[in-house]
């Protein structure tokens, strides 16, 4: 499994963004109110993330003073899929809501397409920081570089 990149994700969040944009310009009236309960789960989400990220960050890199035990390899392998499985649906998901909020700008007038513009952008942004958790959660499961392995090879032929 390779690392997520930044860009792949900006992808995800920019391809469903237009998609939904195009599509709500014709259908929007015919949906139901979007309802606000995203935030806070989207929210919780990146807080449970974040709070696995850095205990792993801390035991696989072994921090002076944590009496922690080691990661098996194989939890960590599936820590770092659930970073990135919820990296790239966090991103999605935050292109469909902002997507929302780009087709609703310009109803402001209106109560309901007020109230969904403002659970969508509080969806969006909610989703942003499940991205970064997520992100972190995935670089956090990275087993670290050997300082000594710099010094080994220098003089070494690989022939």
């Amino acid at each position: 499994m390779r690392p997520s990149r930044p860009a792949v994700l900006a992808i995800l969040v920019v391809v469903p963004a237009a998609i939904t944009w195009v599509v709500l310009r014709a259908a929007y009236v015919s949906l139901p109110v979007l309802p606000w309960t995203a935030v806070p789960t989207l929210l919780l989400l990146a807080l449970g993330e974040a709070f696995t990220g850095v205990n792993l960050f801390r035991r696989i890199r072994r921090k002076a003073g944590s009496n922690l035990k080691p990661v098996e390899p194989i939890s960590a392998a599936r820590m770092a899929a659930l970073g990135k499985a919820s990296a790239h649906a966090a991103a999605v998901l935050g292109g469909i809501f902002g997507g929302f909020a780009l087709s609703l700008g310009d109803n402001l007038d209106k109560a309901t397409p007020r109230q969904d513009f403002f659970v969508s952008v509080g969806t969006f942004f909610a989703a942003l920081v499940l991205v970064g958790a997520a992100y972190f959660l995935e670089y956090a499961c990275r087993v670290p570089k050997d300082p000594n392995e710099d010094h080994r090879d220098h003089g070494v032929s690989r022939a």
